[in-house]
């Protein structure tokens, strides 16, 4: 008889493990790495600002800085897409993304919009975003390559007068 009950809850003690991993949310690891748009160096920070799905909520403790200098970011499993800011200056200033730089040639879009990108395609197989901000001769000259879960975006530090309008 006690043979019978420790099996009983041996059984409900593998149940009721393997039911919570299964209900538990899963996260995926995306390796961001952030470049100056003008010389294409790494630029290492931890004061990043990650938004998901299109919500307003800037999630500035999502991101660990590894010691190469990217950063790891671990998304919720029911996260669809993300965008992805960052600051300096003692998190006063936040530098312009290139993705979203009049440059590009979209009339649509002007400095400080977000751009969105779709976490599926960042898992797969990686992604670069656009480099407005460093001209075309700028743009050449990099070959940047994005592995599977690797995000890679240009930035740029505000001028003065788009430090005055923030």
């Amino acid at each position: 008889m006690v043979r019978i009950t420790q099996r009983v809850v041996l059984l409900l003690a593998c149940v009721a493990v393997f039911c919570g991993s299964l209900c538990a949310q899963t996260e995926r690891i995306v390796t961001i790495r952030m470049l100056n748009s003008k010389t294409g160096n790494l630029i290492a920070t931890s004061d990043f600002l990650v938004r998901i799905d299109h919500g307003q909520t800037a999630h500035g403790n999502w991101v660990v800085k590894n010691e190469d200098g990217t950063g790891k970011l671990t998304v919720p499993d029911s996260a669809t897409v993300l965008s992805i800011r960052a600051t300096y200056d003692s998190n006063t200033l936040t530098y312009a993304n290139c993705d979203a730089d009049k440059d590009l040639g979209s009339s649509d879009r002007a400095p400080g919009l977000d751009r969105w990108y779709k976490i599926a395609d960042i898992v797969a197989s990686g992604v670069v975003a656009p480099n407005g901000c460093g001209g075309k001769k700028v743009v050449e000259k990099f070959q940047v390559v994005a592995k599977p879960g690797e995000f890679v975006f240009f930035v740029r530090k505000m001028s003065a007068r788009e430090q005055a309008r923030e």
